[in-house]
């Protein structure tokens, strides 16, 4: 297994061997995140959206929706595809426990799955990709399965570009 820390830019399919590992930064959401959020997508179900009226809601609180984490969550993972990601095809997606504003959150992503493509300049590749909280308690579980590019041989010396 390699485990690669704190990463930020340039992982191409060679590099992303099975049991690969690596995490993200940490981002705070906030109020201003889940407002946003809430207008762009008009997810304006109650829970979200009413602060007074929560005696009949499951989750007390500040909850944000599991969509608005997924996204942020693909937000702090994307930089380490830089300029190899080529698709994103599908997804498995696990909602573990609810997120609040005010919690950060970060990603670690471990690959589980890599094979070659018919053409020979990508591969695809699944990685489990567990948010977690600055508790590190477990927020999501995601599995996507995505299409990254192969170095070119003139970029076979292994490092990023």
């Amino acid at each position: 297994m390699k485990q690669l820390g704190r990463l930020s830019r340039g992982l191409w399919f060679e590099d992303l061997v099975l049991g690969t590992t690596w995490h993200t930064a940490g981002r705070t959401l906030t109020e201003t995140d889940l407002v946003s959020f809430v207008n762009l997508t008009w997810f304006t179900e109650d829970l979200f959206t009413n602060q007074h009226d929560t005696g009949e809601n499951a989750i007390q609180g500040r909850p944000v929706p599991a969509g608005m984490v997924f996204t942020m969550a693909e937000g702090l993972v994307v930089p380490s595809l830089e300029r190899a990601g080529l698709a994103f095809l599908q997804m498995e997606l696990d909602v573990r426990s609810p997120t609040f504003v005010g919690d950060t959150i970060r990603v670690d992503c471990e690959v589980i799955e890599a094979r070659e493509c018919s053409k020979p300049d990508r591969g695809l590749v699944r990685t489990k990709n567990t948010v977690t909280n600055a508790g590190g308690q477990i927020l999501l579980i995601y599995r996507p399965l995505r299409l990254i590019k192969r170095r070119s041989p003139a970029q076979a010396d292994g490092r990023p570009r």
